[in-house]
This record gives structure tokens, sequence and C-alpha cells, in this order.
């Protein structure tokens, strides 16, 4: 019985190396199992015969674990289970469609077999967290799998897609990445029709069926994907496009400024420029104005003329009485 649980503990560790993404050498598992190369071939043998892919490097003399007809016990350390923990708390409230009953069922999974130090830390994180709903409207799974499809296979990508105003156009483009902000989901694709890339929100698109033809890769269209995206739905969509100086440096306003709102350029150490965009001159004021900093505001002259107007009502506001 003895012999019998110290193969399977030594199976198990086995399983455990070969899960890291990396070969081994026969040697190599030896050394870390504390046992002879004879021993390895073995215990490899037995977790074929358990059904785990365990593939054979060529010209390495190596090992490592494949993809198979069922997925394997995933052997986890301290640091790996709590983020795993972490991250599908997290998609259960997420923006996504559909995740969290997932999200929730493989947790309460995970959860049963913690050890019981692990499961203090991640509830203590638990409850000092206050998550905020995300306020957007998640996106259907299968969208963006099919999106990916299509990046992935270079197949071009016609869909329906509903604008700012509420209609809704017929789009083709030759997808190039998917960009997650933490809130929302963007494609980034080459558009057919104008000949430009173009950014567009995943929850606002139905992807039609078939697919286009195969393309050829195209240069990205900027070194930076997320700058790109920032000013794509930061500034160009809306009627009134801002520039203000701020009086802080690029880093602090980073920190309060997400990529989705604006575009932040660093002028020197205790200033920057903000280049953002809105529909409405109040959702601007307003925004600014709740920084926390200073700021100046250099276009557009309609900005500028609201703001002045905003003041004088503020302060007639809050003059004393007769």
């Amino acid at each position: 019985m003895g012999r019998m649980l110290e193969t399977s503990a030594r199976l198990l560790r086995l399983l455990s190396l070969l899960q890291t993404p990396r070969d081994w050498t026969g040697r190599e598992l030896a050394q870390r199992m504390d046992v002879d190369m004879r021993t390895v071939r073995r215990d490899i043998e037995k977790l074929r015969t358990l059904g785990y892919p365990v593939h054979a490097v060529a010209g390495a003399a190596g090992y490592r674990l494949g993809a198979g007809a069922v997925l394997p016990p995933l052997l986890l350390d301290d640091e790996e289970a709590v983020a795993v923990a972490v991250g599908l708390r997290t998609a259960a409230g997420g923006t996504i469609a559909g995740i969290e009953d997932s999200s929730l069922r493989a947790l309460t999974k995970l959860e049963q077999v913690l050890p019981s130090r692990l499961r203090h830390r991640i509830s203590a994180l638990q409850a000092a967290t206050v998550t905020i709903p995300a306020g957007t409207t998640p996106v259907d799974p299968e969208t963006l799998t099919a999106i990916a499809g299509a990046i992935r296979d270079r197949h071009q990508l016609r869909f329906d897609y509903r604008t700012h105003d509420g209609s809704t156009a017929r789009r083709t483009t030759e997808p190039h990445r998917i960009v997650h902000t933490g809130r929302r989901w963007y494609l980034i694709g080459w558009d057919l029709d104008r000949a430009d890339w173009r950014t567009y929100r995943v929850d606002r698109l139905q992807p039609r069926i078939p697919t286009g033809p195969r393309f050829p890769p195209r240069p990205a269209p900027a070194i930076d994907l997320a700058d790109f995206l920032s000013r794509g739905v930061s500034t160009a969509p809306y009627r009134y496009q801002a520039r203000i100086t701020l009086d802080v440096s690029a880093t602090q306003a980073a920190d309060r400024i997400s990529a989705t709102v604006g575009v932040i350029e660093a002028v020197d150490a205790t200033s920057c420029l903000l280049h953002t965009g809105s529909n409405s001159l109040d959702e601007l004021a307003v925004y600014v104005g709740l920084f926390g900093f200073g700021f100046r505001v250099h276009e557009p002259p309609e900005l500028i003329d609201h703001l002045s107007a905003l003041m004088h009502r503020i302060t007639a506001a809050i003059a004393p009485g007769p």
C-alpha cells in the first residue's frame, strides 16, 4: 500500500513538472524527482497508459506534455492557485455575457480543494475588496471567438455595426487585433470601404456568416496599439475635440484618466496635454472639472465659452443673499 502511494505521489509530481511550458530531458526529470532514469521512463509510460499524451521531443531526448482528449488535473502551486481564484472571481463579474456561471462553477470546484491557508488568503482579499460593476454592455463570447478565428485565419470579417446614433451599417474589414481595456472590448481592423484603419466596439457588432476570403497580412496600424485605440475611441467619433493642459505630470494624469477617455502627452515634469472628445459640452465641462487638479482649455472655443457661462452660474449660486 505504501509503495502504491509513493508511486502515485511521484506520478503527480511528474505530471506537475510536465505541465510547465517547456521541454524536459529525462535526466532533468530524474534530478528533480530524485529517482533514476529507468524510473522516469517507467513513470512516463504509466502516464501515457492513463491517457496523458507525453510526447518524446525529437533530437533532445526529452519529453513534453501535449493536448489530449481529456483535461489532466491541473497541479498548481500556492501563488498560481490564488491567481486563478482571483481571476475567476473577476471574470464572474466581468464584461463577457454568459461567462459568470462558468466562472463561478470553476471557482467552486477550485475552492473546494484549496488548503485552508489559501482559502483564508483568498477570503481576506475578497472581504477587503469592493467591486464596482463595469456598467457596460457585455459582449457575446461567440462574437469574440468569431473575431479571434477570423484574425487567426486571416479571413475578412463582415458584420452589422450599430453606430453612436443607433443606426446600423454593414462593415467589411481585415481584422487585426482585439483590444480589451478592462471595461470594453474593441476590434482594430482595416476597413475595406474606407481604406483606413478603424476601431469598433465589439458589443455593437454582429458578425455575418460566412466570413470573407483570406487576405495577406497588412503592416500594423501603429507600433502602440493601445495608443491607436485611445486616439480612435476618445477623440475621432465625437462632435467636440478638446485639447486641455493639465497642471500635473503625465504619470499623475494617467492614474486618474482612462485610456479610453483621452490621450495624454507629456509636456514637462509638472504638466501634460489631454486630447479628448465628447458630443456634450456639459459632459466635458463636468469631467475635467472633477479631476482635482488645475487645467487650461485651449480648444474647442465652444467649451471655453461653456465653462465661462458655467462659472458665472456657479458664482451666482453661492453668492450671499441680500
